[in-house]
């Protein structure tokens, strides 16, 4: 039997340790038919040495998503290695230490900006980028996100950033629908990755999420994520675009104190 993604091109940006919601889709990719692509920012030797834990290893091109010059290449980049893409994958984002725990009112402007530069325009970005490696038969552009409909502790800049990655997410879907690619997220919640460790006072969320999901919660578990991004890039989401998906144990659909 062949797998969800047998015979496709997969992007994968964001893959920082093995711990990341992006390696975890990575391995889950290969193992499923895929061919997969690997992008690192700063010390790709970082990457290229996660990347070896991958059921094979896979190649690791450099991507600074706010930079022009690397987005311009990386349409050659990726050739290199693989005739087009059929996916990407977009886990990647950023913000200042002043967007993140401090007072909401304190982040100035230079810092906001860069937030939103590398957490909401880069998904733009990023799929603009890739287009000339889309084929005519279309693709799919997952990425992801942590619920952005409520004000969540420490999160602040990043929660507007997020608030602009699912409108954004909804504005890609009506304009690359022509070009038959689906564009979609998914809003796992909290896991302890590298990113979640970086955010003061995440670890509220840590310890409530779980007794309130009424399935529970996992915070050392990406597989449910990575599947759902798998799930939406294969053939199984035809006529799915601009939707965000919750992977957080239900969290998103229960109010306070409703367990």
């Amino acid at each position: 039997m062949s797998g969800l993604l047998e015979g496709k091109r997969i992007l994968v940006t964001g893959v920082i340790t093995d711990a990341s919601i992006a390696f975890s889709v990575a391995r889950l990719a290969q193992e499923q038919g895929a061919t997969v692509v690997l992008t690192g920012y700063g010390r790709l030797s970082l990457v290229e040495r996660i990347a070896k834990r991958l059921p094979s290893p896979a190649p690791v091109i450099p991507l600074d998503v706010t930079s022009a010059e690397d987005l311009a290449a990386l349409p050659d980049r990726v050739r290199e290695h693989v005739d087009g893409l059929d996916g990407v994958l977009h886990s990647i984002g950023f913000a200042p230490a002043s967007c993140l725990g401090a007072p909401f009112m304190d982040a100035p402007w230079e810092d906001v900006s860069t937030a939103i530069h590398a957490s909401t325009y880069s998904y733009k970005s990023l799929i603009e980028a890739a287009l000339p490696l889309i084929p005519e038969t279309g693709g799919s552009l997952v990425g992801l996100t942590f619920d952005a409909t409520q004000a969540w502790p420490a999160y602040n800049w990043m929660g507007v950033a997020k608030a602009g990655l699912e409108s954004a997410n909804r504005y890609l879907a009506r304009d690359l629908g022509s070009r038959k690619i689906r564009a979609n997220l998914v809003a796992a919640g909290p896991l302890r990755t590298i990113a979640a460790k970086s955010i003061p006072g995440f670890n509220q969320l840590e310890e409530a999420w779980g007794p309130r999901a009424p399935l529970g919660w996992d915070l050392n578990d990406q597989q449910a994520a990575a599947r759902a991004c798998v799930a939406l890039m294969s053939d199984w989401f035809p006529a799915t675009t601009g939707e965000i998906v919750h992977v957080d144990g239900g969290f998103h659909a229960v109010g306070f104190g409703a367990l």
